[in-house]
């Protein structure tokens, strides 16, 4: 029988600028599971990004005449639009009152991550970190050297999806783990052969851990625990190697 077990980690603290986030987490697990190696920690990116200073207060926020325009159109905070923008790389679509912008992370999302939800204060804002990827690897190291265990981590933040309605956790950082499954050149039970079979494991593993981890719960980090994930494989092992290569993303 095989089986996956998720951990959601309670009593973690409003995080704040400069806060070891690393501390909290290993004494959150300490009162509830542990930490076990193999053990993969998903880590929303708000706390990440709280510790890392990327909060923005929009009194300081001059905004330009086009966020200006955007937000008279359609009810928007014109400073929260002119940080949206700053963010981006450039507009991939904009219609309806929402924008969908490509960061400069070269993530396709909507508002550039920009988000002032689970964010403490009226006119603050959460961006994305500078660099999730080095962010997991961050967590990873502090892990490992603190408790000897080698554990995977997975940056995550929840995205929209092409085809689909809701929006699910997906994995914008990841250390210490292939992010993919590869089976491509393999066959199937009945011979055929596996042509386009590659799995976006680590993304699967950030929306099972939103499960137990809720959105109004404050539980910002969740154990996921008996998946036997692969190593870091050469030239495709962090979250940025999730991102589609814009000559073969159809929704550019």
């Amino acid at each position: 029988m095989h089986g996956v077990a998720l951990y959601a980690l309670e009593g973690i603290p409003e995080i704040r600028p400069g806060d070891d986030i690393v501390r909290e987490i290993l004494a959150s697990a300490d009162r509830g599971p542990g930490i076990g190696p193999g053990d993969i920690l998903v880590v929303t990116h708000k706390i990440v990004s709280k510790a890392e200073g990327r909060l923005v207060d929009l009194a300081g926020i001059v905004p330009s005449p086009f966020a200006a325009a955007f937000g008279q159109t359609w009810g928007k905070d014109p400073r929260q639009v002119e940080v949206v923008l700053r963010e981006a790389r450039r507009i991939v679509k904009m219609a309806n009152g929402v924008l969908i912008t490509e960061t400069k992370h070269g993530l396709i999302c909507a508002n550039s991550g920009v988000d002032a939800s689970n964010v403490p204060g009226d006119c603050i804002v959460c961006l994305l970190p500078l660099d999730p990827d080095a962010s997991a690897e961050h967590v990873r190291r502090a892990i490992a050297e603190r408790t000897g265990r080698e554990v995977a981590v997975i940056i995550s933040d929840s995205f929209g999806r092409a085809w689909r309605n809701g929006i699910v956790n997906v994995a914008i950082g990841v250390a210490g783990m292939d992010p993919f499954a590869d089976y491509r050149g393999h066959n199937d039970p009945h011979g055929y052969p596996l042509v386009a079979s590659r799995l976006a494991i680590a993304d699967e593993l950030a929306a099972a851990a939103e499960l137990v981890m809720g959105k109004l719960d404050a539980r910002p980090v969740a154990i996921v625990r008996g998946y036997a994930y692969g190593a870091p494989s050469e030239g495709a092992s962090h979250g940025r190697h999730l991102i589609m290569d814009a000559a073969r993303d159809l929704f550019r």
